[in-house]
């Protein structure tokens, strides 16, 4: 069975990872899906133990016996929304410009609500939180895939490109939420923008050209006249 855990100063959550048949999910189970189904629509300020128990149909002493405070629900509610990615074999830059597709096909669901590490940190307000240091894992962890791919594809400094291409990214999660309305005219903006930095990250930078320019200015060394000695 495969699980996820996430350690911050005071505790251990773990969490099932693995799908399971609703009609055959343990109680934990359960009580995952509904807290990530009322926390992601309508806020984890909003939605209480008892409104998950109920909507889990189980006990809310059975829900603290599976997560002894509602800290650690929302924690594990979080971890279970991470997805941890790797590139693949498929062309790096199809693969980062293929993450805005991907954002625009999101922004088009009737049920998006904006990205749930942002909202559960917005809602918190507090730097203690589990959720906080869960939010900083998820969004570096994209970072760092934006990275290797960037890397594979010999763009100029990688590392600070996949920062940028992540804001890019986050920018255009948080007007799609502000609009409300599908407008896939957000996600393609980020798209072209996000292409031009890539292919521009292609070309030599400055100081390359600088110092080929300069290389190809200097006048050649006349090369010795051969010897007449043998």
């Amino acid at each position: 069975m495969s699980r996820l855990k996430y350690t911050d100063r005071c505790r251990t959550v773990k969490v099932n990872m693995t799908p399971t048949d609703p009609a055959r999910a343990s109680p934990a189970e359960r009580i995952l899906a509904a807290a990530d189904k009322l926390f992601y629509h309508h806020g984890i300020r909003a939605v209480g133990v008892d409104a998950v128990a109920a909507e889990a149909g189980v006990s809310k002493r059975t829900l603290y016996n599976y997560y002894a405070t509602k800290d650690d629900l929302i924690a594990a509610y979080l971890v279970a929304r991470f997805r941890h990615i790797a590139p693949s074999d498929a062309p790096a830059r199809e693969q980062l410009l293929g993450y805005f597709d991907h954002l625009e096909r999101v922004f088009a669901k009737s049920d998006y609500r904006g990205c749930p590490y942002v909202n559960a940190v917005c809602e918190l307000s507090d730097p203690k939180h589990a959720a906080v240091g869960i939010a900083l894992q998820f969004k570096e962890q994209r970072r760092q895939w934006m990275r290797a791919l960037l890397q594979r594809i010999g763009a100029n400094d990688a590392d600070a490109l996949a920062t940028q291409l992540q804001l890019l990214a986050e920018g255009a999660v948080s007007a799609a939420l502000v609009h409300g309305d599908p407008v896939p005219a957000l996600a393609r903006a980020a798209r072209a923008a996000a292409e031009v930095l890539i292919d521009a990250s292609l070309k030599p930078s400055a100081d390359t050209r600088a110092a080929r320019s300069r290389s190809h200015g200097r006048p050649k060394q006349r090369e010795a006249a051969p010897s007449s000695r043998g």
